[in-house]
């Protein structure tokens, strides 16, 4: 299994409209993709001081799934572009690992 990590901060002011389009518009496009090989996403908030910190951890069982979703530059950041126009910065690209155990 791979397990891909990218991070998005906004202002406070755009922590819930980005949490909105994450949750109703993009997840659901991912899921709509029927991608296969694509196992599931996870989404985690964090308050901090000045902005939020957004991650998503994404489950896919192999790097070729990884593809599907991403292009053949797997590990450049899918940002759809109503999603950048209310994040304040993110990661260019995502990191991926490999599930080695689990417990």
């Amino acid at each position: 299994m791979i397990i891909r990590i990218w991070h998005g901060w906004t202002t406070p002011a755009n922590a819930d409209i980005y949490e909105e389009l994450l949750l109703n518009e993009v997840i659901v496009g991912i899921r709509d993709r029927h991608i296969e090989g694509f196992e599931n996403i996870q989404v985690l908030r964090r308050e901090l001081a000045e902005e939020v910190e957004f991650v998503t951890i994404m489950s896919f069982d192999s790097l070729d799934a990884v593809r599907t979703f991403a292009g053949e530059d797997y590990e450049a950041c899918v940002v759809p572009p109503a999603a950048r126009k209310v994040l304040a910065r993110f990661d260019e690209q995502s990191q991926h690992y490999e599930v080695r155990a689990e417990r």
